[in-house]
């Protein structure tokens, strides 16, 4: 009996959900919240139905990925990241599907009180997260597999995220908070660039045209840099533009531990060393989500 298939039902759908990459649906809802917060009109429930509903999407996704990375035979027994549950046949390809249609129903459940709530706009924000968390592997054009991954990882888990808990809170907008929206948008798409790089090999060689894939292992080490950098120091440019809480610039620690992740990405090229440098930028995401939100409110 392999170590695989030691795995407890549950432990099989923690890693398939992925776990170390769930920063990316908690921190923007994090940081909407806190903006809304600052201005002194909170609405707790909405809140609360906001972060389920994004962890709810980014599960469905991962549960998605993983069923359409397998189906389209892009995830093989040469992959070199952490398990894909069923590449590995702990999960049959049948359940992964009902799994993925249960956490995006469960969003839409959730979902009908935030339309409650916020009208139209919420409608428009939660389907086309629905339909893109699925069209990020599945469909006759995956965006995932044509370099568009970024681009949906840097809008949905950035503004959109970021912007659709504020509204859903106060129903309320301003161009602040779509600049608040970026940071965490970039540090995503960030771990996804980890991600890419990682699987450079397989993905060039199944077909899946990452911008790693496309431009190459050092355009992917260059955008990871630029990613983290801007993103740290994005909070100085919101400051000046808002005239206002100059304590959100405390993101520029993250630069700090940064700096050895940046170093892993630049000199590394083992499956193992990236795989843990994907977690460090979701711990990194998660810091400055929580430096940004104390240095707003302070």
């Amino acid at each position: 009996m392999t170590a695989e298939t030691d795995l407890s039902k549950p432990r099989i759908w923690l890693l398939a959900a992925r776990p170390k990459t769930l920063w990316a649906g908690i921190v923007p809802v994090v940081i909407g919240g806190a903006i809304a917060y600052d201005t002194g009109v909170f609405h707790t429930l909405s809140f609360v139905f906001a972060f389920i509903g994004s962890v709810l999407i980014q599960v469905g996704t991962n549960f998605a990925n993983d069923l359409f990375d397998y189906l389209k035979k892009v995830d093989d027994s040469e992959r070199i990241g952490p398990l894909r549950v069923t590449q590995a046949g702990l999960v049959s390809p049948k359940k992964m599907k009902f799994a993925t249609m249960a956490m995006f129903t469960l969003a839409f459940l959730i979902g009908i009180y935030l339309v409650w709530r916020g009208g139209i706009p919420i409608v428009i924000i939660g389907l086309s997260s629905i339909l893109f968390g699925i069209l990020y592997t599945a469909g006759p054009y995956p965006l995932g597999y044509h370099g568009l991954g970024d681009v949906f990882v840097l809008i949905f888990y950035g503004p959109v995220a970021v912007c659709g808990t504020y509204y859903v809170v106060t129903l309320d907008y301003n161009a602040t908070v779509l600049l608040a929206g970026l940071p965490p948008g970039m540090l995503s798409a960030a771990i996804l660039t980890v991600n890419n790089l990682r699987d450079y090999d397989t993905d060039s060689r199944t077909g899946k045209k990452t911008l790693a894939v496309r431009f190459g292992r050092s355009f992917a080490r260059v955008e990871y840099i630029l990613f983290l950098v801007v993103a740290a120091l994005f909070p100085l440019i919101i400051s000046l533009c808002d005239g206002t809480h100059p304590y959100s610039i405390l993101t520029a620690l993250i630069l700090i531990p940064g700096a050895s992740v940046v170093k892993a990405v630049l000199t590394e090229s083992s499956g193992e060393v990236l795989n843990g440098t994907l977690a460090k930028t979701g711990g990194l995401l998660a810091l400055y989500g929580l430096l940004f939100s104390v240095g707003w409110m302070l």
